[in-house]
């Protein structure tokens, strides 16, 4: 990011030093620049994006806390799945709205309309916008159901139409689409703006096609025809390593640091531990990701707190030492998930190359990888008969890949909800307190029932009712 804020600066300099034909030149703002270039627009745009999927404030993402990760210390509020007294709904929504899809979507235009640069940058450029905005937008529906789409991001269309969530998924899949083909692969893309892959096309078009692949199998128990297509189409140019994750790196000083630093660190609260079903599961399993995840607790063990019950910090397992680093990179789709819908699609009998047992190795490996753990590590841990494909407990392959996909996504919490509740697995309990059932969806905000009441409560009817246990439409089972 620091490539981006030396280029707002430098444009600041030659604003405030060159030679001026009237006093009048004198009153601009040299901090507000009238003209913003189109690329640093995409850098806030990431940088927005990840923030919102990574952070761990319940003000704006309780999910490490709805798929039983960590609970709360003190407070129980979000544990028992209180949303509105918050807003937290309205806060997951707008993030999503303004500073990333649309900074997006301006940028979209100032692009197109740049003289500069050679048709074929351009077309990159639009391309890597065409892909943010695509997960935006599929994180929306993927948390609402029917959200405003066509009509959305447009000042003349104040009370925007809501679309049906499914439509919106179709027309993603033909954006996404017309994008990838549109990347030229040997030419230059937004250059050190782009902070997940500094310009990189070829990582760009594995980006791509691993967000197709998420897609296709999130759609899978509702359109199996449509997802078996992509995800074949899409199988060959996905992530091959670790070294290809789609993850946003943050700095060490404020305003850019990781946003799990700021809550963890920076707060100087306490309040969230591990929860005891998990840490219980990790323990049985001997994962070596524990050192990772959390941090001892006394007597040297890994030990989880009951979940959404007052309890002391000091005598649990809080997040793990690495989770405080101001520069952990934030994950917006990692190898590990990418191996793991490949495992789920080769059980399906997709014709994406390998069989689930691989794809899952592959997945459960990069997932050590990546969180503190090595290749030694990795395969003493697949050695065991509790952990092996073949030999792991779950009926079929959803409560396999479930679980270890469960473990895996940790640092993923807004994919981690999805992934349980598309696959099922693991099975949590809501606590005797809670004020629902685990959230299957957020309701409305409720600016938008203030403002857009008419469309949004019609939106709530459409998709059987706006409550936390309506399913999204491909949530079948």
């Amino acid at each position: 990011m620091k490539r981006a804020f030396y280029l707002l600066s430098s444009l600041m300099l030659v604003f405030t030093t060159s030679c001026v034909d009237s006093l009048d030149e004198y009153n601009v703002d040299a901090k507000r620049p009238s003209n913003v270039p189109a690329v640093t627009l995409v850098t806030t745009a990431e940088r927005a994006l990840t923030r919102a999927v990574v952070t761990p404030n319940v003000n704006n993402n309780p999910f490490r806390l709805y798929v039983q990760y960590w609970t709360e210390t003190t407070y129980t509020d979000e544990s028992d799945y209180l949303i509105q007294p918050r807003q937290i709904n309205d806060q997951f929504w707008n993030a999503l709205y303004r500073p990333a899809l649309g900074n997006l979507n301006e940028a979209k235009r100032l692009i197109a309309a740049d003289a500069t640069v050679t048709d074929k940058v351009k077309a990159n450029r639009q391309a890597c916008v065409e892909i943010l905005s695509i997960y935006a937008w599929k994180t929306l529906v993927d948390t609402y159901g029917n959200i405003p789409y066509t009509e959305a991001l447009d000042f003349n269309q104040p009370q925007p139409a809501y679309d049906d969530a499914k439509t919106v998924y179709t027309s993603l899949f033909t954006r996404l689409d017309a994008a990838l083909a549109s990347i030229d692969a040997a030419s230059a893309g937004l250059g050190g703006a782009d902070i997940i892959y500094n310009g990189n096309m070829p990582k760009w078009v594995k980006f791509g096609n691993s967000l197709k692949l998420r897609m296709a199998l999130t759609i899978a128990d509702v359109d199996a025809p449509k997802a078996q297509a992509a995800a074949v189409q899409a199988a060959t140019n996905v992530f091959k390593s670790n070294a290809d994750n789609a993850q946003f790196t943050f700095l060490e000083a404020l305003p850019n640091q990781n946003p799990v630093f700021e809550d963890l660190v920076n707060s100087g609260r306490e309040d969230f531990v591990g929860v005891d079903f998990f840490i219980n599961k990790l323990n049985s399993l001997n994962d070596p990701r524990r050192d990772f995840y959390f941090k001892e607790a006394p007597g040297g063990v890994f030990k989880g707190a009951p979940y959404s019950i007052v309890v002391d910090y000091g005598d649990f397992s809080a997040p793990g030492e690495a989770l405080e680093d101001p520069t952990l990179p934030g994950m917006l789709l990692s190898y590990s998930e990418v191996e793991f819908l490949l495992a789920e699609a080769a059980a399906r009998s997709f014709a994406v190359g390998g069989t689930a047992a691989s794809h899952y190795e592959a997945g459960v490996t990069a997932s050590i990888l990546n969180n503190g753990g090595s290749a030694a590590d990795a395969t003493a841990y697949l050695g065991q008969a509790s952990v092996a494909y073949a030999t792991a407990s779950g009926s079929d392959y959803k409560e396999k890949i479930g679980i270890q996909k469960w473990i895996s996504l940790y640092n993923q919490p807004v994919t981690a909800w999805t992934e349980w509740r598309r696959l099922d697995f693991p099975k949590l309990t809501p606590p005797a307190t809670a004020v629902s059932v685990i959230p299957l969806r957020f309701p409305y905000p409720t600016p938008e029932l203030n403002i857009n009441g008419a469309n949004a409560k019609a939106a709530g009817t459409a998709i059987g009712g706006d409550k936390v246990d309506t399913k999204i439409f491909w949530d079948k089972f």
